[in-house]
């Protein structure tokens, strides 16, 4: 029986490539944070429903764009080595999620909530960056 495609498939990919082209650097970052944590869902999915196929191919969808986000760091900027640290962490806890099945939900639940954490924060800063919220204040020493 052939496969049903969606008919606005073309378009659809047509359109995704063209944000990409033309997104700025630190909306090209929240769209992958935006993708890791979508993978990391279905993989979440997969493993809820036993489908080890589903949750392989998605744990390796969020590892690649984890390793990506990693290996594109500009290091010139101090914050890169805490961001460095996070996302080696964040492979180390894939790749116990992948070696360790038992604790494969736990440890996928987490490594989420760090993404989110991560994709939140830098969210707030493309809007203090483009002057749309008050940066934080300064909490004089003392205080």
């Amino acid at each position: 029986m052939p496969v049903t495609r969606n008919p606005y498939a073309k378009q659809m990919n047509q359109y995704q490539n063209t944000k990409i082209q033309q997104a700025k650097p630190e909306e090209l970052t929240l769209m992958l944070y935006d993708g890791a944590i979508k993978f990391c869902n279905i993989a979440i999915m997969g493993l809820e429903n036993n489908d080890e196929k589903k949750f392989t191919t998605y744990l390796l969808k969020v590892e690649n764009i984890i390793d990506y986000l990693n290996n594109t760091l500009d290091m010139k900027y101090p914050v890169a080595k805490d961001f460095e640290n996070v996302y080696n962490y964040l492979m180390k806890r894939l790749v116990e999620a992948d070696l360790h099945r038992e604790d494969a939900l736990e440890i996928m639940n987490e490594v989420n909530k760090h993404i989110h954490t991560m994709r939140d924060t830098w969210v707030e800063a493309i809007k203090i960056a483009r002057g749309q919220a008050p940066a934080p204040q300064r909490v004089p020493a003392g205080a």
